[in-house]
């Protein structure tokens, strides 16, 4: 019985410790911009029934993604993990948990996991029913 009236007071007193409590609906915007991270301006979206994609992807550690591009608009948030984004031009954006990217759109680039932990990433890609979302570059 005393052992649980020690946890009890553990949680009482953690509990009042803790973080305070949210009242109010908040709004944080991570994003707003009329360009990708290099500084392209995105293009106009595409004409025909739109679709929205959203994809949670897992990057293993130590890989490098095939060059590739996207057609459509799409932006996203690096969950867990470190990501590096190289351009076609070697503009270098590297992500950290948290951070927000808005994509390259027509352009080549390739992502790196250079950490020794998987990176996840959640992106959204806005596009039409008739276009790919990526398209892989042959080398």
């Amino acid at each position: 019985m005393k052992r649980i009236i020690t946890l009890l007071n553990f949680v009482l007193i953690l509990s009042s410790c803790g973080a305070s409590k949210i009242t109010e609906i908040q709004v944080v915007k991570l994003a707003e911009t009329t360009k990708s991270w290099n500084g392209d301006t995105l293009p106009k979206y595409p004409e025909g029934n739109p679709k929205i994609t959203v994809l949670k992807i897992t990057i293993p550690p130590k890989t490098t993604l095939h060059k590739h591009y996207h057609p459509v608009i799409n932006s996203g948030i690096l969950l867990k993990g470190e990501l590096t984004v190289v351009d076609i031009d070697n503009k270098v954006l590297k992500l950290k948990a948290g951070d927000v990217i808005v994509e390259l759109v027509n352009k080549v680039h390739y992502g790196i996991n250079e950490g020794n932990k998987p990176a996840e990433i959640v992106v959204f890609y806005a596009g039409t029913e008739d276009l790919p979302i990526t398209i892989i570059e042959k080398d």
